[in-house]
C-alpha cells in the first residue's frame, strides 16, 4: 500500500504542476494515466461503480472545479484562471489500493483570500483528523477533531453527503470516517464509533464549502456539487495505524514533519 501510495502522490504532483489556464481537464486525466501505467500500476477509479443503472467511471483521476465537490468527470473542460480545482487519484499495486486528493487554484496569481483560507482551513482539518487516529480510540475522533479544527478557523460548511473510509484490497471498505462529531446529545463526546486498532488503513478526506454544505448529483452521475453554487474544497491522505504510530501513505515523507507538529506518532515501516 505505501508502494501504491507513493505512485498516487507522484500522479498529483504531476496534474498539479500541469493545472493551468488552456488546459483541460481531460489532459490532466491523461498526465496521471501516464504517471500510474509508468509505475506498472492501475488506476482506481477507471470503471469504478459500472452497473446497470450508470456507467462506470470514464476517468483516472476526479477532476472537480469551484462548486464541485466531488468526483468531477474529466472532459473537454477548460481550466480558468483562479479556479478551485480538487484532484482525487486512485492506485493499485498488486491488488493494493492507494487514494489521495489535493486542492488548488489555477494560475499563478494569487488566490482570493477567502479561497486561500478554504484551502488552508480544509487542509489543516485534515491534517488534525489523522493525528486523532489512535488505538484503543475510535473512528469518531476522527469527525471530531476535523470539527473543531474548521470551527477554529470559521464559519463553513462541513459535507456530510460523502466522508472517508477504510481502505486496503478494495478502494472502499468499512468503515466510514466522519468529518465531524455525531448530532444528538451525546454529538460532544469523543468515543463514538469502530474502535481502532493497529493494522486499519483509513482514508481521512475533509470537505468544506464556503457556502452551503447541501449537494447534488448531476446528470453524468457522478459530479457532486453545491446547491448553493459555493465553492468546494477537498483534501485526502491515506494512513496506516502502525504498532509505532502513523504512516501517512500517500505523502511522500510519510506525513513525519506535520504529525510532529501536531504532536501525533510516526510509525513507518520501511
Amino acid at each position: 500500500m505505501r508502494r501504491a501510495g507513493l505512485v498516487v502522490a507522484e500522479a498529483l504532483e504531476a496534474v498539479a504542476g500541469r493545472a493551468r489556464p488552456g488546459v483541460t481537464t481531460a489532459e490532466l486525466d491523461a498526465v496521471a494515466a501516464a504517471v500510474i501505467a509508468g509505475a506498472g500500476a492501475e488506476p482506481s477509479f477507471l470503471g469504478y461503480g459500472t452497473d446497470e443503472d450508470r456507467p462506470g467511471f470514464s476517468g483516472v483521476v476526479c477532476l472537480s472545479v469551484d462548486d464541485e465537490v466531488v468526483h468531477g468527470v474529466p472532459g473537454p473542460r477548460v481550466l480558468a484562471a483562479g479556479e478551485l480545482l480538487s484532484v482525487d487519484c486512485g492506485a493499485v499495486v498488486e491488488g493494493w489500493h492507494g487514494d489521495a486528493a489535493v486542492s488548488l487554484v489555477v494560475g499563478e496569481q494569487p488566490p482570493e483570500p477567502e479561497v486561500a483560507a478554504l484551502l488552508e482551513t480544509t487542509r489543516t482539518a485534515m491534517w488534525h483528523g489523522i493525528a486523532a487516529l489512535r488505538p484503543g480510540g475510535r473512528v469518531g475522533d476522527v469527525g471530531v477533531a476535523v470539527e473543531d479544527a474548521v470551527r477554529r478557523a470559521g464559519s463553513y460548511a462541513i459535507v456530510e453527503d460523502y466522508v472517508g473510509h477504510g481502505i486496503g484490497s478494495a478502494m472502499h471498505q468499512e468503515p466510514d470516517v466522519p468529518n465531524r462529531r455525531p448530532r444528538g446529545p451525546l454529538g460532544a463526546l469523543r468515543g463514538r464509533g469502530p474502535r481502532l486498532t493497529v493494522g486499519m488503513v483509513l482514508a481521512v478526506e475533509p470537505m468544506l464549502t464556503l457556502g452551503s454544505a447541501e449537494t447534488h448529483e448531476l446528470e453524468d452521475g457522478w459530479t457532486a456539487v453545491t446547491d448553493d453554487g459555493s465553492r468546494a474544497c477537498h483534501v485526502e491522505h491515506t494512513v496506516a495505524l502502525t504498532p509505532d504510530g502513523l504512516w501517512v501513505l500517500t505523502e511522500p515523507d510519510g506525513g513525519e514533519a506535520m504529525l510532529a507538529a501536531l504532536g501525533a506518532p510516526y510509525g513507518p515501516l520501511d
